[in-house]
Parts: C-alpha cells; sequence; structure tokens
C-alpha cells in the first residue's frame, strides 16, 4: 500500500525532475533560437505550429498562447497535414515541427512536404540527429535525459521542455513588439481578464438613474429620493456643480441623532468634497477606489458635469473581482 508520504515523495521527485529538464534548456539557447526569434518577428505570414501525439497538444498550447500575444498562429496536426490541410500554409507563412524523436513515420512523411513549400521550417526536438532535425533551417534543442514517469516512457519532462520552449519564443516576440496590456486587452475581451482591462465605468452607468437634489431640498424628499433612484446615495448638485452627496448611512446616523428632521435640509446632513471619478476611468481603478476609502458608490461626472452613481455591486456584477 502506497502511504500518503509516499505519494508526496513521488510528487516532489516529479516536480524535481521536470524542473531540473527545464533548466537545462538554458545550456541550449544559441544562434538558431535568435535566428528562429528574428523569423517569426519578420514574417510577413503565419506561424504554424504542428506535431503528432503529445506534441500536437503541445502545439496547440503554443499557438494559443502565440495568438494572444500577438503573433497569428495556425496549429496543422501532422497527421491531418498529408489529407489536405497542408493547403492551409501560405508562402509567407513559418513553420514550426514539434518531435521529441523527430523520427516518427507521420514526420518522416511531412518534413519533406513542408520543404517542397520553400518556408523557414524550425525543429523543436530532443534529437538533434533525427530525420526532423536534419531537415530543418532551425533546430530547438529540447534534449532531456530522462521523462519523469517511473517507466521512462510517458511524455512529462520531454513535453513540459516542449512547452518552456515556446514560451521562451513567445515572450521574446512580445518584447520585440513592445506587446502592452492594453494590446493584451484586444485579444482578450471577454471574461474577467477582459473586463479588467477594458471595461470603464461609462459602461456601467450608461442606463443609471441619476439620483439628485439641492441644498435647500428639505430631507424627506432626500429619503424619497434615495429611496426612488434604489442606488443608496443621492448627489446634493447646485449651479450645476456637485457640492455634496447624502448616502443612506448620512439618513441612519440623522435619524439616530435626532428627534424631529422637519427642519432640516440637504446641506444639513451632506457630506462634502465626494469621492468623484470620471467616466473614463477603468472599472479596475474605480474599484480600487472604493477598497481604499471603505465606500460603495462614487459620483460620476465630466469636466463637472454629473453624469451618476456607480455602486459597487455594479462592479461585482461584471464579475471582475
Amino acid at each position: 500500500m502506497i502511504t500518503k508520504e509516499n505519494i508526496l515523495a513521488i510528487a516532489k521527485k516529479t516536480i524535481l525532475s521536470e524542473s531540473e529538464a527545464i533548466t537545462k534548456l538554458i545550456d541550449f539557447l544559441d544562434e538558431n533560437f535568435y535566428e528562429a526569434v528574428q523569423r517569426i518577428y519578420e514574417s510577413k505570414g503565419r506561424l504554424i505550429v504542428t506535431g503528432i501525439g503529445k506534441s500536437a497538444i503541445i502545439a496547440q498550447k503554443m499557438v494559443a498562447t502565440f495568438n494572444s500575444t500577438g503573433t497569428p498562429s495556425m496549429f496543422l496536426h501532422a497527421a491531418e497535414a498529408i489529407h489536405g490541410d497542408l493547403g492551409m500554409i501560405q508562402n509567407d507563412d513559418v513553420i514550426i515541427c514539434i518531435s521529441k524523436s523527430g523520427n516518427s513515420p507521420e514526420i518522416k512523411v511531412l518534413v519533406p512536404l513542408l520543404k517542397r513549400f520553400g518556408n523557414t521550417l524550425i525543429a523543436i526536438t530532443g534529437n538533434t540527429t533525427s530525420f526532423l532535425a536534419k531537415g530543418s533551417d532551425l533546430v530547438l534543442n529540447t534534449t532531456v535525459d530522462t521523462e519523469a514517469c517511473p517507466i521512462n516512457l510517458a511524455p512529462t519532462n520531454s513535453t513540459t521542455a516542449q512547452l518552456v520552449m515556446g514560451d521562451a519564443l513567445a515572450v521574446c516576440l512580445m518584447e520585440m513588439r513592445d506587446f502592452k496590456p492594453e494590446d493584451f486587452a484586444v485579444y482578450h475581451p471577454g471574461g474577467a481578464l477582459g473586463k479588467k482591462l477594458l471595461l470603464r465605468v461609462k459602461d456601467m452607468i450608461e442606463h443609471s438613474l441619476k439620483p439628485a437634489v439641492t441644498p435647500e431640498t428639505s430631507i424627506k424628499k432626500a429619503i424619497f429620493e434615495i429611496s426612488e433612484k434604489r442606488l443608496g446615495v443621492t448627489a446634493v448638485i447646485e449651479d450645476n456643480k456637485i457640492v455634496g452627496i447624502i448616502t443612506d448611512g448620512d439618513i441612519r446616523r440623522m435619524l439616530n441623532d435626532r428627534d424631529t428632521i422637519a427642519d432640516l435640509t440637504a446641506k444639513d446632513i451632506m457630506s462634502k468634497n465626494p469621492k468623484v471619478v470620471s467616466s473614463e476611468t477603468m472599472a479596475v481603478d474605480a474599484l480600487n477606489i472604493l477598497e481604499d476609502f471603505s465606500i460603495t458608490q462614487l459620483i460620476v461626472a465630466d469636466n463637472g458635469e454629473y453624469k451618476g452613481v456607480l455602486h459597487l455591486h455594479d462592479i461585482l456584477k461584471e464579475g471582475i473581482v
């Protein structure tokens, strides 16, 4: 029976083995890697990444990474290539072919066909004397001494090495393109990540109500305004300028402190100099302000013109936290 200690020891051994395999890749970086980055960067076409078996899965992940970081890429399954998918390759494309052995039957069939097109062919392989390596223009060495699996058969260290080599290419290309967060957002418009990078305050208050009273408005009417607009707050406006804010918290504190409110107006209980953001403020920045000041609403104004109220719930509904 395998004990908990045995299981943890096996897991630690696996992680250590893969980390050591990755570290050794540093010694394999050479002129070929530099030239591969240059050719991909200068290409007027796309990056085609192909492989078979587990290497095909790694190729798909590489394509996803390249596409999301500004390098247009496509996945070509090595087995499907010879059944019509070679048609996706265009003259200016650069091709990466991934294979641990570099000698699998599918690779031996595919390499001559790829070379026939005249495209730059980059090999990512653990065998630098293989059929693939000899037939490629550039070779990126991902040799591993052994796999992490106990019978040294299941691709573990080798596929991790392939993946890391692909990441190294992608990051170098990002740096060369001066790829910025706003560029990343263009390729990730959906989900929490996209909203953090793209969503602005104006996108959340476009159809929201605009609770407002004047400094001379009675407290009773101010309470009605807060209740009717259901945002827990109202702006206090004078001469088209925001002079204060009344929150439901202000109302509760007032009721605790006074027996009568008949003679009170908005100016008597409003908080002056409320926190204000513009409609162009990023939603994530507005969230930071709310958290920093432990408040739940922000007044939105552009050049002093009242635009509405942003509530913490508006941000939470968008799912960016």
